[in-house]
């Protein structure tokens, strides 16, 4: 149980995250492409932190942060986007997230302060 699992449809993407990630002395937990993995390994991984794209192939990221939400217990989420305008602060709220970072704006050190995990086991 911990870590980080990341949640994007970019191959390319989830390496940067991870990279971000590790840099900040995080755990890597997982990493999945779309909806059903997501909510699977978090299932099963049980992590401490979800960084979620937005906008999957698959399925709208708002509504997996929902789902995630009510995992017991459930992870601490950061919403992210390519779309700088995608992080409404009334839906970050509404579907339980703790942040919103443009992937533009993403680094280590905001990620990490968002993620709110200092050292996932």
């Amino acid at each position: 149980m911990g870590g980080v699992l990341i949640v994007d449809d970019s191959p390319s993407f989830r390496a940067l995250c991870a990279r971000l990630l590790i840099a900040s002395g995080l755990v890597v937990a997982g990493q999945a492409a779309d909806a059903p993995a997501a909510l699977h390994l978090a299932r099963t991984l049980r992590p401490a932190a979800v960084v979620l794209d937005v906008h999957l192939g698959d399925a709208d990221g708002w509504q997996v942060a929902g789902a995630l939400r009510a995992l017991d217990p459930a992870p601490r989420v950061v919403l992210i986007s390519s779309d700088a305008d995608a992080g409404d602060d009334a839906l970050v709220r509404r579907y339980g997230a703790h942040g919103f970072v443009p992937k533009a704006e993403l680094d280590d050190h905001n990620l990490a302060a968002l993620l709110g995990v200092a050292d996932a086991e």
